[in-house]
């Protein structure tokens, strides 16, 4: 069974826990890759451990292809998780565009049906907002 040298070179730091999870004897130092030689390191482990060639190689397999795995789902449901929210967002947003446009259009339908209380209503507003200013700017 073939690894991929550039798949274990781009997880390595992943799993190397998880070589040393598995054989507990071998040091940090024994897990280094020098210039990019994976060959180097299998053989390291096998030295070791006492494990086959191929059992290194079919373990080192193994955890790439569960990283890669678990990588891709961790990006699908993230993809999946950022559609709906997008979704619900445009839903949300629909909704309150829609509440926002009613209370607009009955607030002209009262001005139009009312407009002595309307004007009076914004009279008083006014009247009172001049005040509170007034005594404010004359407080200091």
């Amino acid at each position: 069974m073939a690894i991929n040298a550039q798949e274990i070179q781009g997880q390595w730091n992943k799993l190397r826990g998880q070589v040393k999870e598995k054989w507990g004897q071998l040091t940090d130092d024994d897990l280094q890759i020098h210039g990019g030689n994976v060959d180097q390191l299998v053989g390291k482990i096998q030295e070791k451990t006492g494990v086959t060639r191929e059992a290194v190689e079919k373990f080192l397999s193994e955890l790439t292809s569960k990283g890669g795995s678990t990588i891709a789902n961790a990006a699908g449901a993230v993809s999946n998780f950022a559609q709906h929210a997008g979704e619900r967002f445009r839903d949300q947003y629909g909704n309150v565009s829609d509440q926002a446009r009613e209370r607009y259009d009955m607030a002209q339908d009262l001005v139009r049906h009312n407009p002595a209380q309307s004007v009076a209503a914004a009279f008083g507003v006014g009247l009172v907002a001049g005040l509170i200013v007034g005594l404010a700017l004359r407080s200091r």
